[in-house]
């Protein structure tokens, strides 16, 4: 369950965050097809359990006034993620996953019409893996409560029509390919994240 009321400080994130290696610099292709050269690597969160569970109490923390029936989070950034957040407020776990470019249930998951349901993902910047998972819980009829994540990168430009709600903010300047001043110097472009283009 929710352990304390204590937020913690942007300098404490940071600090862990530098002691886990979460923000890479060089010349990143972003999930969003946008160029950076700030990558932040979240899953380096999960591979230890006391941060996963630290993390994640943050943002059960931020929702503790709502009923909350399922946490679900986009594959595959969103899994332990959901799993965790669920653990702690007391709800079902699931993760969607694309199937031929679409975000589905798959392995019999399943959401119940009505219920009250909290998307998660480790990093947002434009929020389009969200905006995938919250429109397959509204074709399901579930009641999107809100959505939180790790770490808030699109300089609180994101909307996700619902609350949202982020243990840090963090501004990581990202380009058009075209516009690209790292491509210009002919720095190579590395693609960290998960999904294919």
């Amino acid at each position: 369950m929710i352990k304390g009321d204590e937020k913690m400080e942007r300098e404490e994130v940071l600090e862990i965050f530098s002691k886990l290696g979460v923000i890479n610099k060089g010349h990143f292709l972003l999930t969003s097809g946008k160029h950076s050269d700030t990558y932040l690597q979240c899953a380096k969160i999960f591979q230890y359990p006391k941060y996963s569970e630290i993390f994640s109490n943050e943002l059960a923390l931020k929702f503790k006034d709502y009923k909350i029936d399922v946490v679900i989070g986009p594959a595959i950034g969103g899994i332990i993620l959901a799993y965790e957040v669920a653990r702690q407020v007391g709800a079902k776990a699931l993760f969607a996953e694309r199937e031929e470019g679409v975000m589905k249930l798959r392995r019999g998951f399943e959401i119940k019409e009505g219920e009250n349901v909290l998307v998660v993902e480790d990093v947002v910047t434009t929020g389009g893996s969200v905006k995938e998972v919250i429109k397959l819980v509204n074709s399901l009829k579930g009641n999107v409560v809100g959505v939180g994540s790790i770490v808030d990168r699109s300089d609180g430009k994101v909307n996700f029509e619902v609350l949202f709600k982020s243990v840090v903010s963090l501004y990581v300047e990202a380009f058009e390919k075209e516009e690209c001043p790292l491509c210009k110097e002919g720095i190579p472009l590395v693609k960290p994240g998960s999904r294919k283009f």
